[in-house]
């Protein structure tokens, strides 16, 4: 890390890193200018496709940057600055989850882009400055994204001056009991930072152990996946959380730019109206498929939307992304405009809420991940909303695999395999019971589905499986809702 950049972050209060100053899309202009000029790779890319830098004024003229046309197309060195490898010490890998895993080479330097993300929660959310705060991180470590980079920011909070300890029990849901059994009581708060479905399982898991979360003061940073507000509204009962709007905070992030977004008490409680009021939802993003909703420096990473409601992003780092295509379904709106529409909505921000004047972005995660039957798309969270409510919820642990059955007949079917919460059997009474909640969400959420899908046929079949079948529920690893 260069002496400067940390300095600059030592120095730098979050208030003033987050201050309005500039044009965002000058400051995306001038990454690429940069990029054009110091990235082989990027270089080779623009010619090929006729850009000339020196004539660039608009970045909606250059070309969109995608990991199939130019990442797998040219050598990790050469999409380095300088074309070497040299100045960053640090290769992540991607989860895999879309195909072939992918590296993505860090400098220390752009740690301190996230840690800035990382602040924002701790700080705003948390009340990280006045209290000693106990950090567990329960995403996997290794070569994965998550746990070491969630790590590297929580410790730069620490030399910022916060009180931030950092402890990295992994995902192992014994380890994070024993260490928030043991360090907990020294501590103000203590954050549990992971996946949502590890996370409630950890949550589960302490509470059919005997175990209070109440004296612990616990807060959550999530990542990783969308979630409902019911999911929030669960989790937060269990884990003794009065506050979800303080208490919880989602990253949007992904493996190649690192954390993009952060939830704030004023998106979640935006979030939360979104959820009671479907028009709201519907009237805000298009869809009343509810999406994870953000606020983002609009200097530090870039968001562009393209004609298909696509989010594109440029970002700074050792190798900078310009216009990259992340392929995740969403939108961006500014501050002043989101809270105009939301008020003729009928949303009013609660007056306790201090609301920074950052941009909006919402994502509703990659399309692909859902599945179709009919013609209608059923996406994994509308499934999560089905297990989430107040008659099921006790059997299950959230976690399910779905896809499109192909029956004896040649019909399709919805078919979830679901997997059921830690001594719990299963019963005809329950798979009948968890079959008529989730149709009763999807009936609720998912017009497509139900005026595409046969009446006949709308309700899914519903597989139960003991917690933790190593075959379809693994525990400690990330989970993936679809099979196709």
């Amino acid at each position: 890390m260069t002496p400067d950049a940390l300095a600059a972050f030592a120095r730098t209060s979050l208030d003033e890193a987050l201050a309005e100053r500039g044009d965002p899309a000058e400051s995306a202009l001038a990454i690429f200018r940069r990029a054009a000029s110091t990235v082989p790779a990027y270089a080779a890319y623009l010619r090929a496709h006729g850009v000339d830098p020196a004539g660039v004024a608009d970045l909606a003229r250059v070309p969109l940057m995608t990991k199939d046309a130019y990442v797998a197309a040219h050598p990790l060195a050469e999409r380095c600055r300088g074309g070497s490898l040299a100045s960053l010490d640090t290769i992540a890998v991607s989860s895999g989850s879309t195909g072939e895993p992918t590296f993505w080479p860090r400098s220390a330097d752009d740690e301190l882009a996230v840690a800035r993300r990382f602040e924002q929660v701790f700080v705003d959310s948390f009340g990280a400055a006045e209290k000693r705060t106990l950090a567990v991180v329960c995403f996997p470590l290794g070569t994965w994204v998550g746990g070491m980079f969630t790590t590297a920011a929580c410790r730069h909070l620490a030399s910022r001056g916060y009180q931030v300890t950092t402890v990295t029990p992994g995902n192992d849901r014994a380890e994070i009991l024993r260490v928030v059994r043991a360090l907990a009581p020294a501590y103000d708060q203590t954050v549990l930072l992971g996946y949502p479905p590890f996370v409630k399982d950890v949550v589960d898991g302490a509470l059919a152990d005997g175990f209070s979360w109440a004296p612990a003061s616990i807060k959550l940073v999530l990542a990783g996946e969308v979630f409902s507000e019911a999911w929030r509204t669960l989790v937060c009962e269990r884990a003794a959380l009065a506050r979800p709007e303080y208490d919880t905070a989602s990253l949007y992030g992904t493996a190649d730019a690192g954390v993009l977004a952060v939830e704030t008490p004023l998106s979640i409680a935006l979030r939360r109206f979104c959820d009671v009021h479907l028009d709201a939802a519907r009237a805000l993003f298009g869809s009343t498929r509810l999406p994870t909703l953000a606020q983002y420096d609009p200097r530090a990473r870039y968001f562009e939307t393209t004609a298909e409601g696509t989010l594109v992003v440029t970002a700074d780092g050792g190798a900078p992304l310009v216009r990259y295509h992340i392929a995740d379904d969403g939108g961006v709106l500014g501050f002043d405009a989101m809270l105009a529409r939301a008020a003729e909505l009928g949303f009013e921000a609660p007056p306790s809420i201090r609301a920074r004047r950052l941009p909006f972005v919402w994502v509703f995660g990659r399309s692909r991940f859902a599945i179709s039957l009919y013609g209608a798309n059923v996406f994994p969270e509308m499934i999560s909303v089905g297990l989430e409510q107040p008659d099921v919820r006790a059997w299950v642990t959230g976690k399910f695999v779905m896809e499109a059955r192909e029956t004896d007949s040649r019909d399709r079917r919805l078919a979830i395999d679901v997997e059921l919460a830690r001594g719990v059997s299963a019963t005809e009474a329950m798979r009948d019971a968890i079959a008529g909640s989730i149709l009763a969400e999807l009936l609720r959420l998912d017009s497509e589905f139900s005026h595409y899908v046969p009446r006949e046929v709308q309700r899914p079949e519903i597989a139960l499986f003991a917690y933790g079948d190593p075959a379809r529920f693994p525990v400690g690893v990330k989970h993936r809702y679809s099979r196709r």
